[in-house]
């Protein structure tokens, strides 16, 4: 019996999770599936359900890290047509949980928005963004949202919006399964002196940033009050190496993937760092980053 029958077109079995990562890392899972609207995606959710198939959501996997062994689950990647809307109506915008956060930033500077210009070149998508509160030096995105639409583990949609919507540091209390679509409240603001504070922040994290190396960005969570990044290059951490896996010269809380490297030299230069700079300075150092095992 075909678990997802009816359902073929939009599900793939065996599919290597590498290509979907920045790092390019990773095993294969057991099905990849990517809904075109919220009426197939609650069909998928029932189906894996019913079969006791473990769920993970995918985003532009530009914070994830895969274990090399694979998973035993069901990956679904919310970019089909429904999920890779953008829509302005005066100074609200509804985005979609597909859409690149780039897009958003970019476009809304074109119509003259300004709000979330501070996610400049943080690469994901908008649902990954409303997850984990994406943001940097310059603001959050979190700041931005007025309400989320939602689906649960059962295939309920429902809405949550501000003041119940909770957002802090890299995280929110949304525990849905799937964020479906949010909608931001911008304000009208001049569009050339919104793109020069693009430009502006764009220039800092090239200068900044190991952009041109394979990295799934910040590995971990600042600490209260401290940089991580500052900890591992006091820990005098900086271009420390396991198998493929190096702490970046440029930003010590980057770990750069050199060819040949695997999802567990990660893990294990991961474990390394915690290690040390839990034994100099009494710090646990807690991951920004997602890794699935």
């Amino acid at each position: 019996m075909n678990i997802f029958s009816g359902l073929e077109e939009i599900v793939e079995r065996d599919y290597t999770l590498a290509g979907e990562t920045w790092y390019g890392l990773g095993g294969a899972a057991d099905y990849f599936i990517r809904p075109e609207n919220s009426k197939q995606l609650k069909k998928v959710v029932q189906r894996c359900n019913e079969n006791n198939i473990p769920i993970y959501v995918l985003g532009f996997g530009s914070n994830l890290l895969v274990a090399d062994e694979g998973l035993k689950a069901a990956v679904i990647k919310l970019d089909g047509e429904q999920f890779t809307k953008l829509e302005f109506d005066k100074d609200e915008v509804t985005v979609w949980a597909g859409v690149d956060l780039n897009k958003v930033v970019m476009d809304s500077v074109r119509q003259g928005l300004s709000g979330i210009e501070a996610l400049t070149g943080i690469p994901g998508s908008v649902g990954g963004a409303v997850r984990m509160n994406a943001g940097g030096n310059f603001g959050d995105f979190g700041s931005s949202v007025e309400k989320v639409q939602l689906m649960d583990i059962e295939g309920h949609i429902f809405e949550k919006s501000k003041p119940e919507l909770v957002f802090d540091y890299r995280r929110t209390n949304i525990t849905a399964k799937f964020i479906l679509n949010a909608q931001l409240k911008l304000t009208p603001s001049d569009s050339e002196q919104i793109m020069r504070t693009v430009k502006e922040i764009w220039i800092y994290k090239k200068n900044t940033q190991p952009l041109n190396t394979k990295n799934s960005g910040c590995i971990f969570k600042n600490p209260r009050g401290v940089s991580a990044g500052a900890l591992i290059d006091r820990a005098g951490l900086k271009g420390l190496q396991v198998g493929g896996a190096t702490v970046s010269e440029k930003h010590a809380n980057f770990i750069n993937a050199k060819k040949g490297c695997t999802s567990h030299d990660v893990i294990n230069l991961i474990d390394t760092i915690k290690e040390k700079v839990k034994d100099q300075f009494n710090i646990e150092l807690e991951l920004e980053i997602e890794i699935w095992k």
